[in-house]
């Protein structure tokens, strides 16, 4: 049977599912209730400064976005970091990795961007035994406004300037919390790289109000009739993480540095996506919100099938495996074609295909023949985009054919399996002029 333990950055687990820091890990009673489950780690939600804690809102901190069956796609928080005392956290985070040694205690951390006010907190994070710290520099709300979060983690130089803070100060990995709230994820990666960062974790929340009552013409959540915005994660933000995951396996710049992976992750396959992207653990919030700890033992018998299933030992023999197909669209095969086919025999002849290929793409599939309803791809205009595919109720009923060795009735030119890229184009000016003889 699969290993699913890890070793990320000198942090050892029994598996690569752990609670991202959030509601779920904000206390003693949770963490156990977790680990009980089987989560191989858990990051504690975030600690501020010694002194009075934040103080949260009184009322609804949460907005959703539902899907038709009321499944949650989107959810949407303005919590805090936590309301409880800077102390009190610390000797439940020592009681748990007591109890709990064979788990990931990471302990998440925000203070003000001064050095001293990390000098001091890092000693009694390390006194409590726990096996490294993350760096919250992603919180969008609350705390932004006040010069920490996502204040810092959108300026390379304060990511840098705080990571080697704490390089300097502690013994304890460093992880090191990014904002998706940003242009190029790949530069807060590199500053906290060159601040001597152990690894990253991303992405964290994403900017966002998810609707707004139109009896009231309030946003929501709202709290005594006004809103503000909040951070987006679950099911809906997981492309984009997967996005910036990528960016930063695939830089030469960042190459090889550790990740781990946040951002809509509710089964196994989301799991093992974010690993094929170069993660080496994954974080869980919102799954865990909704469907409750135990959903952890899906994700762990799911991800060992399916690595038994292709033959890999443990975790590391496929984490980064997809990352050399990751390429920049100026170096696709532009000579490579395919068609749609219809699966006559799964046809239920729903007529989406048609009606989504003639509004809105390229008239190539017919609704009647002969006279009879009856929907088949016409080759001369399809152009392979997928539409029909992806619009089709019936998995498999329409499927994505590449041409071998055959005129492409469109274009009437034949695919020979010969690789051309846009850089190589003679429609490229730029192609074109290296392509012209020398004076």
């Amino acid at each position: 049977m699969a290993d699913l333990s890890v070793n990320f950055c000198g942090i050892k687990a029994p598996n690569p599912f752990w609670l991202a820091s959030a509601p779920p890990t904000d206390k003693a009673y949770n963490i156990e209730r977790a680990f009980r489950a089987g989560w191989g780690g858990v990051v504690w939600k975030t600690l501020g400064e010694e002194g009075p804690p934040v103080v949260n809102v009184s009322g609804p901190r949460y907005g959703v976005v539902h899907g038709a069956d009321r499944r949650i796609t989107a959810f949407n928080n303005i919590e805090l970091i936590t309301d409880r005392p800077l102390e009190v956290n610390l000797q439940e985070i020592t009681e748990m990795k007591r109890r709990w040694p064979d788990r990931a205690i990471v302990v998440s951390l925000m203070v003000p961007c001064e050095e001293e006010a990390w000098k001091k907190i890092l000693p009694r994070v390390e006194a409590t035994g726990a096996d490294g710290i993350e760096l919250n520099f992603g919180c969008p709300h609350g705390m932004s406004e006040r010069g920490m979060g996502s204040a810092v983690g959108q300026v390379p130089e304060y990511v840098e300037m705080v990571t080697r803070w704490c390089k300097t100060h502690s013994r304890m990995p460093v992880i090191v919390k990014l904002t998706p709230n940003i242009s190029d994820i790949r530069k807060p990666a590199e500053a906290a790289k060159r601040g001597g960062a152990d690894a990253v974790s991303l992405i964290n929340t994403i900017n966002s109000i998810v609707g707004v009552d139109l009896e009231r013409m309030i946003p929501s959540p709202h709290t005594d009739g006004k809103a503000t915005h909040g951070g987006m994660c679950g099911p809906a933000v997981k492309p984009i993480a997967l996005n910036m995951v990528a960016e930063i396996a695939r830089s030469p710049a960042t190459h090889g540095l550790p990740i781990s992976g946040i951002g809509g992750i509710e089964t196994w396959r989301d799991a093992a996506e974010f690993m094929a992207l170069g993660c080496g653990t994954v974080q869980v919030c919102t799954a865990a919100m909704v469907y409750g700890f135990k959903i952890v033992q899906e994700m762990i018998t799911g991800l060992e099938a399916f690595m038994d299933e292709k033959g890999y030992s443990k975790i590391s023999d496929f984490v980064g495996a997809a990352v050399p197909n990751v390429t920049d669209w100026q170096y696709l095969n532009l000579n490579y074609a395919v068609k749609a086919k219809i699966d006559q025999d799964l046809c239920i002849k729903c007529g989406r295909c048609h009606v989504a290929c003639e509004d809105t793409s390229h008239q190539a599939i017919t609704h009647l023949v002969n006279g009879e309803r009856h929907f088949e791809v016409i080759e001369e205009e399809c152009v392979g985009c997928n539409l029909c595919a992806s619009v089709c109720p019936i998995e498999n009923c329409i499927s994505m054919e590449p041409l071998v060795n055959e005129i492409d009735r469109r274009t009437g030119r034949m695919v020979d399996g010969s690789y051309l890229n846009w850089t190589q184009h003679p429609n490229n000016p730029s192609a074109a002029k290296k392509l012209q003889p020398a004076e």
